[in-house]
């Protein structure tokens, strides 16, 4: 058979991935039985060859991202036809590409045999249907129908949601872009206009129950309202607006997972509101993902707790006004993460880049942002504790709660994490829209550049990146709604946070010199784009402590 003789069809993709699904899940079982003691994964096995489980973690990854591209493409409820069908079909042959390279470069390492990979990957009817979907003309006629059609692909959402991401995309052009360019460059604070406006919307208490003065439906989550507002306000700013709700998602489904009746009738209304500004205080200078660790301690006295340490990247830490702090109130060190407690700390509300302020008991809490190339408008700041002082209710969970922070956070997390991948899908829309404009705009040798095949390719090959990845997201979304989905959550994380780098790159190189100017927002949003597989959970610790262990546990538990 050879590739001139095949019509692309649905068929084939569903073959190809399925095939491969298989022996990435035969190779996921072998690893398990090699790095397991006494049916239980070793981890220290597992750290003597990292590199194989960090690219399971990946493989997987693009494996699940092609697989669900593919059920949306055909799925008439999300609006979808053509445009969408040809992407999904080129996506899967540059997925099976990929994975393809990668076991057949090192397949001992992955307890495979030469003949098992070709037989099974490198069959005549995989061969021909990869070559056909990765001919340069796929490319061309995807980003032409973009052009004719004058959008990317349906987004897939219901009406309501759709009409939501119509009043935020309205938001996030009207008012974050026009400012997005200062905050950035003069490294500023959050204009007022954009805080205000959003608590006005209601933003703030997009996972906040409506019986708590929020706008999700008491009876269940709404994932996906949180996803769409991300991703819009990111596509304006990613600092200066995009990440805004993050610290309330965090800290409300902390507070919803463990929170007492008296702290969540307390708490979610002031935060849904917008009366009190959240701050997250997990990571320190020695400990970042490896919480377990974690120092700063939280010791009775008087009716409370007396908070000492130091916690670092503790982003929007001068504004807000309630913090959420991982302590270590149990003074056992053999109990690790079970000795972590989550405390809720009350602190004024400061401007600028510096704060310090001290209790009439003489407990001071203080912080410095810390400066950083990107991610600008939020701050990020290092914030010591001496002696701060916070009453016992303010214990998460009250008594209860002590020596179980650290699983309250991980529900935090897990939203933290899905909203990432939307704040990366956010970021990457903005860089293929500015991409494709100044493709048009822009001319070399008498022509645009957009005429050039590169070019198309280039762009073609974005936009089936960020539809893929945006559905992805969206469909973990539905998992987290019905009370699954947590390693996946970190899957997407992953996913959404390495490929937005590639994306915002190609975007700036298609504006050439002009892309390295900040005179254009792309330089803002390739800067930007890095910071994603590094917070809320560095691209490592999640590949490797989470997504390559869970899939290992998974195989060894079947």
């Amino acid at each position: 058979m050879t590739a001139t003789a095949v019509k692309l069809e649905k068929s084939q993709a569903e073959k190809a991935l399925s095939a491969q699904a298989a022996l990435l899940n035969e190779v996921t079982k072998r690893l398990a039985q090699k790095n397991s003691d006494n049916g239980k994964v070793s981890v220290s096995k597992m750290d003597k060859t990292q590199h194989v489980f960090y690219q399971l973690a990946w493989m997987t990854a693009q494996q699940r991202v092609a697989e669900n591209f593919i059920v949306y493409a055909w799925d008439a409820s999300k609006g979808t036809g053509e445009l969408e069908q040809k992407m999904a079909l080129t996506f899967v042959a540059e997925t099976v590409t990929n994975i393809r390279s990668e076991l057949a470069a090192r397949p001992a390492e992955y307890e495979l045999t030469y003949q098992e990979l070709f037989s099974k990957l490198f069959s005549d009817e995989i061969n021909a249907y990869v070559e056909a979907a990765s001919k340069m003309e796929n490319y061309e006629a995807i980003v032409d129908k973009i052009v004719d059609l004058g959008h990317f692909g349906a987004y897939g959402l219901s009406e309501d949601h759709e009409n939501f991401r119509g009043i935020f995309k309205d938001f996030a052009e009207n008012v974050v872009v026009p400012q997005a360019e200062h905050v950035h460059r003069h490294d500023d604070l959050i204009p007022a206009e954009i805080i205000n406006g959003l608590k006005d919307m209601g933003c703030f208490g997009l996972c906040i129950p409506e019986k708590f003065g929020g706008i999700q439906p008491d009876d269940r989550p709404d994932n996906i309202s949180m996803l769409v507002v991300t991703e819009e306000l990111s596509r304006g700013s990613l600092g200066a607006a995009g990440s805004l709700i993050t610290r309330p998602e965090i800290m409300s489904k902390a507070l919803l997972k463990g929170g007492t009746d008296e702290q969540k009738n307390k708490w979610l209304p002031l935060l849904a509101s917008g009366e009190k500004f959240a701050g997250i205080m997990v990571t320190e200078p020695n400990y970042g993902s490896d919480v377990a660790g974690v120092s700063v301690t939280a010791k009775e006295a008087n009716g409370g707790f007396v908070i000492n340490g130091v916690k670092t990247w503790c982003t929007f830490a001068g504004y807000a006004n309630l913090l959420l702090i991982l302590c270590r109130t149990e003074s056992d060190p053999n109990l690790k993460h079970k000795g972590l407690s989550i405390i809720l700390a009350e602190k004024p509300s400061f401007d600028g880049h510096e704060f310090s302020y001290k209790q009439e008991g003489g407990g001071t809490i203080q912080g410095k942002a810390i400066g950083t190339i990107g991610y600008r408008g939020m701050h990020s700041y290092e914030v010591s504790f001496e002696d701060y002082f916070v009453p016992k209710e303010n214990l998460l969970g009250g008594d209860a709660g002590r020596g179980k922070g650290f699983y309250f956070q991980m529900e935090g997390f897990a939203g933290g994490r899905i909203q990432t991948a939307a704040r990366a899908n956010g970021v990457m829309q903005a860089a293929l829209e500015a991409a494709l404009r100044y493709s048009q705009e822009r001319k070399v040798f008498a022509k645009p550049i957009y005429d050039y095949t590169l070019t198309k390719f280039k762009i073609a090959k974005m936009a089936m990146i960020v539809q893929a990845t945006r559905q992805y997201t969206n469909y973990v979304a539905t998992l987290l709604d019905n009370h699954k989905g947590q390693m996946e959550a970190t899957l997407v994380k992953l996913y959404a946070s390495k490929i937005a780098e590639w994306v915002t790159r190609e975007a700036m190189q298609i504006h050439g010199g002009m892309g390295y100017a900040e005179e254009y927002p792309v330089s803002r949003y390739f800067v930007d784009a890095r910071v994603f597989s590094i917070f809320e959970g560095a691209e490592e610790v999640m590949a490797l402590r989470v997504v390559a262990k869970d899939l290992l546990d998974q195989a060894l538990a079947s």
